[in-house]
C-alpha cells in the first residue's frame, strides 16, 4: 500500500510515496520532531480513509413515503450515513412525527432531516412535486443526488367478483403514475451522473400471486417495466426497483391482531428463511441502489426466498 501526502519545505527529505510499513518503521526510529508528528497523523488518516461508509455523506436525498415503514427506515439509514434527507408524505403531522423520531435517535442530525407534505393523487401533483424538489434543493441552489419512492397505502386481496376499474385505476395512480411523474420532475434536479439514482418500489406478487391479487399483480409488474424504461430515459442517472416480499410495517395496522398473526404465519411458512422482513432489512436494498454506481435497470429482491419456495 502506498501513502501519498503533502509536505512542507522543511519536510522535503521525506519521499512523497513509500510503502506504509516503511513509514511506520521510520517513525519508530526517527527523532521526535513536530513535523514528524504531524506527518504521522496525515498518514494514519490517509491509510484509514473510508471507501464505503462515506458514499452518502453530504448527499441530498428525497424519500417519498419516508414517514413510516420501509420509507422511514430508508430515510433513517441515509441520515445515519451522513446524507441530507427530505421525507415526503401525505400529511404534515406524519412528517413532523417522523422528523422528531429521527432527531431523537440522532441528536446531532440538525437540519439534515426535514420534510414536506405532498398529495400524490391530487390534480396538481406535478406542481406539488416541483415544490418538493425546490424545497429539497433550496430553490435550485444545490443539486439532488438520490430519489427513493416508497409511497403506497394499505392493500390486500380483492376477490375477483369485487374488482372494479376504479380500484385498479386508484392503485395505478399512486403506485405507477406517481413515480412516473416524479421521474419527469426529478430529471430537472438530479445531477446527471451515474452517481445519482432514482429508485422505486415494486414487489413479488406478479411472479407468484396468491388468490385475490388480480388488482395488485399488474401494478407490481408495471413498476418493473417502468424501471426498465426509465433506465433508458434518465440515463446516465441510474434507475432501479426494490421488490420486497412480506414485510411487517405500520401498513398492517388496519388488521386485527389475530389477522396480523395469521398473515405473518402464512408468509413465514412460504419463505425459505421462515421469517417475514423488517423495514431495516429492506433499507439495505435502497442503500445498495443509491451506492452502487454500476447498477441500473435492475430489480433487487428481498423476499426471504418466497419466489424460490
Amino acid at each position: 500500500m502506498l501513502v501519498r501526502h503533502f509536505i512542507r519545505a522543511d519536510e522535503s527529505a521525506i519521499p512523497p510515496a513509500l510503502p506504509l510499513e516503511g513509514y511506520l518503521k521510520a517513525f519508530r526510529t526517527a527523532s521526535k520532531t513536530p513535523w514528524s508528528n504531524r506527518l504521522r497523523d496525515k498518514i494514519r488518516r490517509s491509510a484509514m480513509s473510508p471507501k464505503y461508509i462515506n458514499k452518502l455523506n453530504g448527499k441530498r436525498v428525497i424519500v417519498v413515503g419516508g414517514t413510516s415503514g420501509i420509507g422511514f427506515a430508508t430515510a433513517e439509514a441515509a441520515v445515519e450515513y451522513g446524507a441530507i434527507v427530505v421525507v415526503a408524505s401525505s400529511t404534515q403531522s406524519k412528517i413532523d412525527n417522523a422528523v422528531q423520531r429521527m432527531r431523537k435517535s440522532y441528536p446531532d442530525v440538525g437540519d439534515r432531516i426535514r420534510g414536506k407534505a405532498i398529495d400524490l393523487v391530487a390534480a396538481n401533483v406535478e406542481d406539488q412535486m416541483t415544490s418538493l424538489f425546490d424545497f429539497a434543493t433550496e430553490g435550485g441552489k444545490y443539486s439532488l443526488d438520490h430519489v427513493v419512492y416508497t409511497a403506497g397505502d394499505f392493500f390486500g386481496p380483492t376477490p375477483l367478483s369485487e374488482v372494479t376499474g376504479d380500484k385498479l385505476a386508484a392503485s395505478m395512480k399512486l403506485r405507477v403514475t406517481g413515480p412516473l411523474l416524479m421521474a419527469k420532475v426529478a430529471m430537472k434536479y438530479l445531477t446527471l451522473s451515474p452517481l445519482s439514482s432514482f429508485t422505486i418500489t415494486s414487489g413479488v406478487m406478479d411472479s407468484k400471486p396468491l388468490p385475490g391479487w388480480a388488482v395488485m399483480a399488474p401494478v407490481v409488474s408495471a413498476l418493473k417495466g417502468l424501471t426498465h424504461a426509465l433506465a433508458h430515459d434518465l440515463k446516465p442517472i441510474r434507475v432501479n426497483c426494490v421488490c420486497p416480499g412480506a414485510v411487517k410495517t405500520e401498513a398492517f395496522a388496519p388488521l386485527s391482531e389475530d389477522q396480523q398473526t395469521a398473515v405473518v404465519e402464512l408468509f413465514k411458512a412460504k419463505s425459505l428463511t421462515n421469517t417475514v422482513g423488517t423495514p431495516q432489512d429492506l433499507a439495505e436494498c435502497y442503500l445498495c441502489c443509491m451506492n452502487n454506481a454500476f447498477m441500473t435497470g435492475s430489480e433487487l429482491y428481498a423476499d426471504g426466498g418466497y419466489l424460490r419456495h
